[in-house]
């Protein structure tokens, strides 16, 4: 019996650390632009026009609603998302599981500069993946959010300054056509 949990808790423990990332960047559309300051109210403003019927006001452009943003920033040296973005993970979480085209989306971690580039690329999967934990606890499928770490190299706001890296420390959810 010991024989039979202990080789159960080896597979789950490997399969937990096995890697499925074999995505490429096709198909990715950034509904989010520019350089906002991260904010309580989630991050920046979405710039394009997801189809919707004719007089319904599109939710990706009204600032707002949370599904204009499309950032959710980290304290340094944390995967732990704040509570004033919790709207923002909530808001797409429902717009994905009430979604009836299955949209798929990508959510990319990012770092600040400090620190090495595998610790970064380590710390910023986690927080690509604390978002996506969120995600499917709130009902969308494991299998429609893709997570990528992008560690320090695809920065935000350029500077060797915490009003920058504080940009820079973020996970941003991006929708997939």
């Amino acid at each position: 019996m010991k024989k039979a949990i202990v080789s159960i808790a080896v597979l789950l423990l490997a399969a937990a650390c096995a890697s499925k990332e074999t995505r490429t960047e096709s198909g990715v559309t950034d509904r989010s632009s520019g350089v906002a300051p991260p904010t309580a109210s989630g991050g920046t403003r979405s710039n394009t026009t997801p189809q919707t019927t004719a007089g319904a006001i599109n939710p990706f452009n009204d600032p707002n609603n949370p599904l204009s943003k499309h950032s959710v920033y980290f304290d340094f040296d944390s995967n732990a998302v704040k509570d004033e973005y919790r709207p923002v993970i909530q808001a797409h979480s429902r717009y994905l599981a009430s979604d009836k085209r299955s949209e798929h989306v990508r959510i990319e971690g990012n770092c600040d500069e400090r620190g090495s580039r595998e610790y970064n690329l380590a710390l910023g999967q986690r927080r690509a993946e604390s978002v996506k934990k969120m995600m499917t606890v709130l009902g969308v499928g494991d299998s429609r959010i893709e997570t990528i770490s992008y560690g320090e190299e695809k920065p935000l706001a350029a500077g060797h300054d915490e009003t920058a890296w504080a940009q820079n420390r973020r996970a941003d959810i991006k929708y997939q056509q």
